[in-house]
Formats: C-alpha cells, sequence, structure tokens
C-alpha cells in the first residue's frame, strides 16, 4: 500500500525564471526531479545551480518542436533551419510518413542525447517537450540512443480517469473522460515499448489536464486521492511569468505552480498520507 510521489519540473534550462523556481522549490518544497532543456536559452545557468542540487534528480527533456541542439545544420523539418515546427500533430505525421523527416528527427534526438552526455550529469529520466516522446517513431530513437547513456527511466504521461476526476473533482469530469480514453491507446503502446526496452516507467502520471494551473489546493486534493504504487506529478513551475521563444501560453499561471511546490500545507498533506517522495533514479 506504498504510496510514492516523483514531483518533476520540465523546461530546466528555458529561462532563468524556470531555474531559479526550480532551485527554490527543491530546497524549500517537494521538487525532486527536474528534465533539462540542453539547447534552452538559460542552460548554463541550470548547470551551475546543479552543481549545488546534488540530491536532485536531473533527466533530458527532449524538445522536438522548440528549442533544438542541432542548430549547426538545416532542419528538414522547418525552412528556417532552427526548429522542427511548433505543431505536435503535424510534425509527428510527418515523422511517421516520411522517411526523410524521420531521419531529420534522428539526428535532432542524436544531438540532444550527445548534448546531455557532454554535461557530465547523471541520466535519471527521459521526457519530452509537449509530450513529443509520446510518438512510437521517437521512442524507439530516445530508446536506442539513450540506453548507453544509461537511460532506465522514462515517463508515461497517461492520466486515467477516475483518478484524474477525484483529484480536479467533478467541474471537467467529461473532458478528462474524453483525453483519457483518446490517449489510452497510445499509452498502452508506450508501455509496451518501455516493457521490451526493460526500461521502468510510473504507474500514473498528474498534470497533463491541468498544465499550467497546478495549485495549492489541487495538491492538497492529490495527497488525499493519490493511489498506493508510484505517481509522478510534472509541473512548469517559474518564478515569474517569462517570455520569448518557446514560452508557455500566457495564461498559464506558473508562479502558482511554485507557490503550491512551496505550500506547507502541501507537506503537511503528504505527510499526513505517509506518501513518500521519491526520484526516477530510486525505482527499482
Amino acid at each position: 500500500m506504498t504510496r510514492h510521489l516523483i514531483v518533476t519540473a520540465d523546461d530546466f534550462g528555458m529561462s532563468q525564471d524556470v531555474n531559479e523556481a526550480v532551485e527554490q522549490a527543491h530546497r524549500e518544497g517537494i521538487l525532486t526531479c527536474a528534465s533539462l532543456v540542453v539547447a534552452g536559452d538559460a542552460v548554463d545557468d541550470a548547470l551551475r545551480r546543479m552543481a549545488r542540487m546534488p540530491a536532485l534528480g536531473v533527466g533530458l527533456h527532449l524538445a522536438l518542436y522548440g528549442a533544438q541542439a542541432s542548430h549547426s545544420e538545416p532542419s528538414l523539418l522547418a525552412p528556417d533551419g532552427v526548429h522542427l515546427g511548433e505543431n505536435p500533430a503535424s510534425t509527428g505525421a510527418r515523422i511517421m510518413l516520411s522517411a526523410t523527416v524521420r531521419e531529420a528527427a534522428r539526428r535532432e534526438v542524436a544531438a540532444q542525447f550527445e548534448a546531455y552526455r557532454k554535461t557530465g550529469l547523471p541520466l535519471g529520466h527521459l521526457d519530452g517537450h509537449w509530450h513529443c516522446h509520446q510518438h512510437p517513431a521517437v521512442l524507439a530513437m530516445a530508446i536506442k540512443l539513450g540506453k548507453p547513456l544509461g537511460l532506465k527511466a522514462v515517463r508515461l504521461p497517461y492520466e486515467p480517469w477516475q483518478f484524474s476526476r477525484a483529484v480536479a473533482g467533478q467541474g471537467l469530469a467529461l473532458s478528462r473522460l474524453g483525453h483519457a480514453m483518446g490517449h489510452w491507446p497510445l499509452a498502452l503502446a508506450m508501455r509496451r515499448q518501455l516493457r521490451a526496452a526493460g526500461l521502468v516507467t510510473s504507474d500514473r502520471f498528474f498534470g497533463k489536464n491541468d498544465a499550467g494551473f497546478v495549485s495549492e489546493a489541487l495538491l492538497e486534493r492529490l495527497a488525499r486521492h493519490l493511489p498506493p504504487g508510484v505517481t509522478e506529478l510534472g509541473l512548469h513551475p517559474a518564478a515569474r511569468t517569462w517570455t520569448g521563444s518557446h514560452a508557455p501560453p500566457a495564461e498559464w499561471q506558473q508562479a502558482g505552480e511554485l507557490a503550491a511546490l512551496t505550500s506547507w500545507r502541501v507537506t503537511a498533506a503528504l505527510e499526513e498520507r505517509g506518501i513518500k517522495l521519491i526520484r526516477w533514479a530510486d525505482l527499482p
């Protein structure tokens, strides 16, 4: 009946505002992991902060729809040679249908793993910007390139409906049901890929339906309704709303997510339920 919770901040290295929030949420709150964007505008600052946070789990935040690493050669996915396109659906379809585009994506994935290797950080886990690693072909590339570097754990961003509804309440139950039903086949295929590769993942995920709006109240309810097993909570905290290339939607409450992660009420709720905070690297 043990309940384990991995708490991961995405977009580490994207901006100094994100990096500041990651450090604060880890030192003063419940954050256990962060996912590094190796071509982010503030990656050097992120690496300096990691040097003074040895207990923070870190992994690769694979970015195919922005902040790519292989800027040295023109991309075959976008005419400007800088990014692979910003639309996950259309880019994913082109990766699946075109061998030329698929090869360009493979080069990009390889470039990001190589950039991560050069940081010298342990590769605690893999996840994706806008969950791009859910794409079967992209996941296959990441597995092949990541395992020689020590990759052992991968995010499976699937929110079971009953769990999501219990945490969030009845207000958006139908939309959560539609999301769960639509993503279930993809999650099933992804779990099979990971199992075949000998990689571990969580039993469930939370934060997909509420991206950018994970509040203190929501995390208190998460503590009350967390099932046994391993759950990953994924968030996008920042010290303040940031702008620039690849910034999240302007309406996201990123400072609110930081406040939730550092709330004593949330910490108390987790302790009351006996929920153990862990990193990806702590999974057997």
